[in-house]
């Protein structure tokens, strides 16, 4: 059996291949060093290596707001066991909660018991498939649930449900961004012992979000950077939108 993290990586490439138009026509396989080969018709070969990007920078946050993050994650375990009671589907599960309308813990159990049945009902009549992704919005969800990203793939072999953007949520995303190529041009001589055609990079996030009043789509695609390998990707995996960086 794969470890987790490997299954997920296996996930999150086929989500990256769906959402990127450009992804190469080719035969996707698990590798090491880097993570994944596309082996194309013409005999090339691409490496891509998987990150996730880390908040270095990350605000400091409040007790209140401490407090408020452990009882989403709470209730986010609660929901898990709520849906695997009777249910063998192992899912990706990613829950941005709403930061201005919160959830009243008396409402507990109404919204999760509201969550699971949105949540079986969307991969209801899912087979077992090699990847599906779905993601929930709008006001048919509960209060104070903002967003559900759903993904899932014939390999996953155990659940992981979380609260987005659990690392924290940064006051500098660029400088991350910068630090996340940094670190991994530094091992991109590991590598290039394969002497692959192509190397590319594909940084992953949560959602794309920051503590200041500012619009951080624009201001990512208004930055340079430069980098080792030959394509460099930023993919937010709430909103399914990918950025090529260099």
């Amino acid at each position: 059996m794969q470890e987790i993290k490997k299954q997920l990586e296996v996930l999150l490439v086929n989500y990256f291949r769906k959402c990127y138009p450009n992804f190469p026509k080719g035969r996707l396989a698990a590798s090491e060093s880097p993570d994944f080969l596309v082996k194309l018709k013409n005999k090339q070969r691409i490496g891509i290596e998987l990150t996730r990007l880390n908040p270095a920078n990350a605000v400091e946050i409040s007790a209140a707001d401490k407090a408020k993050n452990t009882f989403h994650e709470e209730l986010v375990d609660s929901m898990r066991e709520h849906f695997e009671f009777g249910n063998d589907r192992k899912l990706f599960v990613k829950f941005l909660f709403n930061q201005h309308n919160g959830i009243n813990p008396a409402s507990e159990l109404v919204i999760r018991s509201q969550t699971v049945s949105l949540i079986r009902s969307a991969i209801e009549n899912r087979g077992r498939q090699p990847f599906f992704n779905q993601t929930l919005n709008g006001g048919y969800l509960p209060q104070g649930i903002k967003q559900i990203m759903i993904a899932g793939h014939s390999g996953l072999e155990a659940s992981v449900w979380e609260r987005s953007n659990n690392l924290g949520i940064s006051t500098n995303v660029v400088d991350d961004i910068r630090k996340a190529i940094a670190k991994k041009d530094e091992k991109l001589r590991l590598y290039q012992k394969q002497k692959l055609d192509e190397y590319w990079l594909l940084i992953t996030t949560d959602c794309l979000r920051a503590d200041k009043n500012i619009n951080l789509l624009n201001k990512i695609q208004r930055e340079e950077f430069s980098s080792l390998f030959h394509k460099v990707f930023l993919f937010d995996l709430m909103r399914a939108r990918v950025l090529e960086l260099v």
